[in-house]
């Protein structure tokens, strides 16, 4: 067989299964079978023409595979053997990876993100893994896909909020969004040491499952005001960290407000058009706030970091599938996903 079934972005608002050859690989590359995938909300933006892709790109970003084939300057791994791939692929050689963000490897805004950005994704029956010795990460023994399907993107974009946020032991913090990343980001905070996790959506399903994740309080903000909320909860005086998790003006002049004078807001939102700030919110910027981004900490000791809290039961994101399909299906699992319909979290994508 020399070809592959792959989610092909044709064009805004269009994504179908195509046939596609099979990648070739180079000497530092392998060539991964494709068991699991996933659809990421960056996907959703690609799907609705708010942020560019070239026309033809395979999409897709968080793939659990098998290795089929090696480049021979890869060491280490065998053929068969079951791995994951972080969403960023850093080449573990340039300035921003041996500065310690690699996310920006190659020195370029968002350069580690490759997989169905600048390169073909993992939405397909196979892909081609680069700079495979710094990114392929085994799967340890009894771990499913679906234990660490979350590995690749959203676990460590929403742990990297945390971490970014600084979060030390006894902080309080809200969280705005509990999609999967804002889930993540609860999980990552309860593991950080915040002893007042707040959380606000207006999903009373995802409200219920971040409880389980470690929030000590929910918030609906169809039901009430959560700057009103967060001030009565804190003495008036805001969290330490507050993480939004949207991508959008709103939820960000949020965060911004329920901040405490010095404390630290963490951005994950993907956002597009114009993000503002307001002068009050900041203290005409002389409140001694910090704001923070991260694009999703990706590398071979990154996934293995985040395996590990996986297999050791201290967090369990497997809630977090909500639906399943095939590869052939694909595109009624982006209808789904993008309406958000039936209360979707994650779909499992299986070729």
């Amino acid at each position: 067989m020399s070809t592959m079934k792959a989610a092909v972005f044709v064009e805004p608002g269009r994504i179908e299964i195509q046939q596609r050859p099979i990648p070739t690989i180079g000497p530092t590359d392998a060539l991964l079978k494709v068991t699991t995938t996933t659809i990421c909300g960056t996907d959703v933006h690609i799907l609705k023409g708010e942020y560019p892709v070239k026309p033809g790109l395979i999409v897709g970003h968080e793939p659990v595979g098998v290795i089929e084939k090696l480049g021979e300057a890869v060491t280490g791994y065998q053929v068969g053997q079951r791995v994951i791939a972080g969403a960023i692929t850093p080449c573990g050689q340039c300035h921003p990876c041996l500065d310690g963000i690699s996310s920006q490897c190659g020195g370029k805004a968002m350069g580690g993100w490759q997989f169905g950005n600048t390169i073909d994704g993992c939405q397909a029956e196979y892909v081609r893994i680069p700079n495979a010795q710094a990114n392929l990460t085994p799967v340890p023994d009894g771990l499913t896909d679906e234990q660490v399907l979350m590995c690749p993107d959203i676990m460590s974009t929403g742990f990297g909020g945390a971490e970014n946020g600084h979060i030390r032991i006894g902080d309080s913090v809200v969280i705005f969004a509990q999609g999967p990343i804002g889930l993540c980001a609860t999980a990552g905070a309860k593991l950080m040491g915040a002893t007042r996790i707040i959380v606000v959506d207006g999903v009373k399903e995802r409200l219920d499952v971040a409880k389980r994740l470690g929030a000590d309080v929910t918030i609906n903000y169809k039901e009430e005001d959560p700057l009103t909320t967060i001030r009565e909860l804190t003495g008036g005086q805001g969290v330490d960290v507050a993480i939004e998790a949207l991508g959008t003006q709103e939820t960000f002049e949020a965060c911004l407000r329920a901040l405490k004078p010095g404390g630290t807001l963490s951005s994950l939102g993907v956002y597009s058009g114009k993000l503002s700030l307001p002068l009050d919110a900041l203290a005409a910027g002389l409140g001694d706030h910090k704001i923070v981004t991260t694009l999703c900490p990706g590398g071979k000791e990154r996934m293995r970091r985040l395996m590990a809290v996986v297999a050791s039961g201290r967090i369990d994101l497997t809630p977090l599938v909500t639906h399943r399909f095939q590869l052939d299906d694909i595109v009624d699992a982006y209808d789904l996903f993008s309406h958000q319909r039936d209360g979707v979290l994650k779909v499992a994508i299986t070729p």
